[in-house]
């Protein structure tokens, strides 16, 4: 394995802990690796406004991969470097299929994220850990209507889009549907979601365009996710790592498994892997 110069690190259930936290351990590691010189950042489906403040402003995190890869900033700077953006016509028809069924709804338009203020009140029917619903009520700009929204932004492309189902058979309905409509990278890290896309996004992709950037090759980089979103990324780039708490889907395409997020897994392979390269 060629000596890692830069890690992706999803966040929900993977960088973070269960209660939506960076614990002091992790901070340490991730601390102890960019003092190395390696190249650290968060790659998330989260819009750059959902980014926790301790990561957005990390020292030595220079760098975010947001909306599953469709955005990459330079926090530093504050400039996007590299974007690739869902059409506002194909987004206007993924809503309208979403809004055919029980869905939470959110769409995303210039690193923010937008929901309707009366269904903003009821996010927490549609998930399971009530951290993360909490999460969702304080980062999401609540709104009258989002097809009002959708006018205003008429013509404007989008970061994503994106639902949460209470129905599986629903979601696999919609899912067809939107498959229907034509290319688009559809992806979900919950089992209860969907997340959409422009054609050809995905972490792994972003993280690679990234490097290219920065003279970092593929091979040098590691990433760590645990859901479906992860699943490009993991094995798009030189080094993929799963959590324990990871999806079985994420974990057959992993180079290796580390312990969970709620065990610090993250801190643990970037130890093993990155600090201690020689006991790996």
């Amino acid at each position: 394995m060629k000596k890692i110069k830069m890690i992706g690190l999803d966040l929900d259930g993977t960088l973070l802990n269960d209660k939506k936290e960076l614990t002091g351990h992790t901070r340490e590691i991730l601390t102890r690796a960019i003092n190395q010189g390696v190249t650290v950042l968060v790659a998330t489906g989260r819009p750059v406004t959902g980014i926790p403040e301790v990561l957005r402003n990390f020292p030595g995190m220079r760098y975010a991969l947001t909306s599953n890869g469709g955005r990459i900033l330079d926090l530093q700077e504050d400039k996007i470097l590299y974007a690739n953006m869902l059409s506002y016509e194909m987004g206007a028809a993924i809503l309208k299929i979403f809004g055919d069924y029980d869905t939470f709804k959110e769409i995303y338009f210039d690193g923010r994220g937008f929901v309707q203020a009366d269904e903003l009140l009821k996010v927490g029917e549609y998930l399971r850990n009530p951290a993360m619903a909490d999460y969702i009520r304080t980062t999401r700009k609540g709104i009258t209507s989002l097809w009002e929204k959708m006018e205003e932004m008429n013509g404007h492309e989008m970061d994503k889009i994106h639902a949460l189902f209470k129905s599986q058979d629903e979601r696999l309905e919609a899912k067809q549907r939107i498959m229907e409509l034509g290319d688009l990278s559809i992806s979900d890290s919950m089992g209860t979601n969907l997340e959409i896309n422009a054609p050809g996004v995905n972490k792994g992709m972003g993280l690679i365009q990234l490097g290219r950037l920065l003279g970092i090759e593929r091979e040098e980089i590691m990433a760590c996710g645990d859901g479906n979103n992860d699943l490009m990324m993991l094995k798009e780039v030189g080094f993929g790592i799963a959590m324990a708490n990871g999806a079985d889907e994420v974990k057959e395409v992993a180079d290796y498994i580390t312990l969970s997020n709620e065990e610090d897994g993250v801190a643990a392979a970037i130890e093993k892997f990155v600090l201690n390269p020689e006991r790996g």
